[in-house]
């Protein structure tokens, strides 16, 4: 019993339309691998073809040989003397193609033909993937939480195509479900002998770049500029912001009305506390901006433009400095200064202030008493004038 005519062409037409993938790509593929199968498998020493009519579904495979003048390799040359018998038009150079009966496509030859059609459409499909996020690199997109696995990745699906989120992308201490929908920072796409690689981001400082433009109209409009960011994923950033129109305030407008727009950014952060600074042309404002909630003294920027060393009285410095050095640390990257803190012995306290200049004046009142005294050695310009060592010695 003859096994049943299948029609390769609307085959592949529906294995194309259930995976996304070019119809005459696959074809393509299929003629080729068909060949590659039949080669290895039946004709080893022959060049053959594979021709499949998208339309009507006939599949020929062909064995192909030149015209030669006298030929010495019968598999891939015809004489022409035995050419002309089949075809008195051709000549020498030309080729003709010979119908394989397709009783000789072995059970083999289809079985190796269909693996080498899996692979080659599990590539297409990956180059399909590759080429739709290659364009899409550097973009916000919404994901799907989909798995994770003992090395600690996350992986998410995009739509086409799965995405990881290693541990240094992630934000500590934040906890992932499957199924829940996350925004994600895509960062890198890149190909690889197993398939593309998507490499996601919900630790990038991008991500609360868009974020900003989401939840702030002044932001999305141009308004308000979102000069620099610096950030420490899960715990706390640094945003400085500039406003192109003087009638509107950066920072309150980032902030919102009872602080509901920086709020829903750091809804979307596990909570992340973003901090907002004013940015300043004056490089000595923007880092005393940058460590603020510390209040800073002199700020003297050294020649090379990179090092800026500051002061800080005693009762600010542990602010300046932050937990764990945080403050000054997020303060230098946003700035791109290496920022050095002096602290300084200068007096913060009011009644030591008073007490200070209390001592002053006595000491002040000490010196007048001195210079009266001197002073009254001489009643006036003209004893002064007149004054002989004789005199003062009386």
């Amino acid at each position: 019993m003859s096994e049943p005519e299948i029609n390769f062409a609307d085959a592949l037409r529906e294995v194309a339309q259930a995976r996304n993938i070019n119809e005459l790509q696959l074809i393509e593929a299929f003629e080729q691998s068909l060949a590659q199968a039949y080669t290895r498998n039946v004709e080893p020493d022959k060049r053959i073809e594979v021709h499949l009519d998208p339309q009507s579904g006939e599949l020929e495979v062909l064995v192909v040989r030149e015209v030669v003048e006298k030929s010495e390799d019968d598999n891939l040359q015809i004489s022409l003397a035995d050419a002309l018998e089949l075809d008195p038009g051709v000549e020498i150079g030309m080729e003709m193609e010979f119908p394989v009966d397709r009783e000789l496509f072995s059970r083999i030859a289809l079985q190796a033909a269909k693996q080498t059609l899996t692979q080659k459409m599990r590539e297409t499909e990956r180059n399909v993937v590759f080429n739709e996020y290659k364009d899409r690199e550097g973009q916000v997109l919404t994901a799907q939480v989909v798995r994770s696995d003992n090395k600690g990745n996350w992986f998410v699906e995009l739509g086409a195509g799965e995405a990881i989120l290693p541990p240094r992308e992630q934000i500590p201490g934040e906890k992932l479900t499957p199924g829940n929908r996350v925004k994600i920072y895509l960062k890198e796409v890149r190909k690889t002998p197993k398939g593309p690689t998507i490499l996601a981001s919900r630790a990038d400082e991008r991500l609360l770049d868009y974020l900003l433009k989401q939840e702030i109209p002044e932001v999305a409009n141009g308004i308000v500029e979102v000069k620099a960011i610096a950030r420490e994923a899960g715990q706390r950033s640094k945003v400085a912001v500039y406003s192109h129109n003087s009638n509107v305030d950066p920072i309150g407008a980032c902030i919102g009305h009872r602080g509901n727009r920086i709020q829903a950014v750091t809804g979307e952060l596990g909570r992340e506390r973003v901090d907002v600074i004013l940015w300043d042309a004056n490089t000595r404002d923007f880092i005393r901006n940058a460590l603020s909630p510390a209040k800073v003294g002199l700020i003297e920027v050294q020649p090379d433009g990179h090092d800026a060393t500051v002061t800080v009285t005693p009762d600010q410095l542990s602010l300046a400095i932050g937990k764990g050095g945080q403050n000054v640390r997020l303060a230098a990257k946003l700035t791109g200064f290496k920022i050095d803190l002096r602290e300084t012995a200068a007096i913060s306290d009011l009644d030591a202030a008073m007490q200070q200049a209390m001592e002053e004046g006595e000491m002040d009142t000490a010196s007048s008493a001195a210079q009266s005294a001197f002073d009254a050695l001489f009643k006036d310009s003209k004893s002064v004038a007149t004054a002989s060592p004789d005199d003062v010695q009386e």
